[in-house]
């Protein structure tokens, strides 16, 4: 079963992202069980800073090991490429200055994702402010909050171009999510599927960003914070079900 048929037709899906950086494997793919028991939907493998595909490969090897769950990269470069997951985030960073983060990357990657049979999700990727480590990696102009338009502009440009997925993107760690409103611009606007990560701590913040329009909620820095991920987790799974 390829990963879009495993998210097809539901509504309040949740990732957790799991920094291949921030732990060794094993307790990754701990991370990712207790996630899991929690209610996720998938664990993505990412991070702004990878060191190298050595770590991710062995971190994704933990994870398919000890879950069920899909496992998609959601890789910087190459680097953060393995056979061993499921499919890939294959994204262009819309407001980057930089075009190796727009086209280049994505020239070097494509050849690498057909070769290791990677199930490729299309993303157009917008970092908004304040944007984080991959803001500043990634020379990006972050969009103003109190901008939707702009975040509008970008996801109907990146629908036209194909993409199927629009990611807004607030940074790891940021004091605070995408504003609920332009969330709403950007999912009244497009019919990609909207993906909101960064500075999503309290379930109750995550119910409202599905209510104002997100269909897949990312959650990383809080499975780093916490003690109990799988509590953590469940909280914001049962929050953001549609229908709960």
């Amino acid at each position: 079963m390829t990963v879009r048929r495993i998210f097809g037709g539901e509504s309040g899906i949740h990732l957790t992202l799991i920094d291949p950086d921030e732990q060794a494997p094993e307790e990754a793919g701990e991370i990712a069980f207790e996630a899991m028991e929690g209610g996720s939907s998938g664990i993505m493998v990412g991070g702004s800073t990878v060191s190298g595909q050595e770590v991710v490969d062995k971190t994704v090897e933990e994870i398919k090991q000890q879950t069920t769950l899909p496992v998609i990269l959601f890789p910087q470069d190459t680097s953060g490429l393995t056979g061993r997951a499921d499919g890939v985030f294959f994204m262009s960073l819309l407001n980057s200055r930089d075009p190796m983060y727009i086209t280049g990357f994505q020239m070097r990657g494509a050849p690498v994702v057909k070769r290791l049979g990677l199930e490729p999700l299309p993303m157009a990727y917008l970092v908004i402010e304040p944007g984080g480590t991959v803001g500043y990696v990634s020379d990006a102009r972050p969009i103003p909050r109190e901008k939707p338009e702009i975040a509008v502009s970008y996801a109907l440009a990146g629908e036209y171009m194909g993409m199927e997925y629009i990611y807004l993107e607030a940074g790891s760690g940021a004091d605070n999510h995408v504003p609920l409103e332009m969330v709403g611009a950007v999912s009244k606007a497009t019919d990609a599927e909207v993906i909101v990560g960064g500075g999503i701590r309290r379930s109750v913040d995550a119910r409202k960003l599905v209510e104002a329009g997100a269909d897949i909620i990312v959650t990383g820095t809080l499975v780093e914070d916490v003690g109990n991920v799988r509590k953590a987790v469940s909280e914001i799974t049962s929050a953001i079900k549609k229908d709960g």
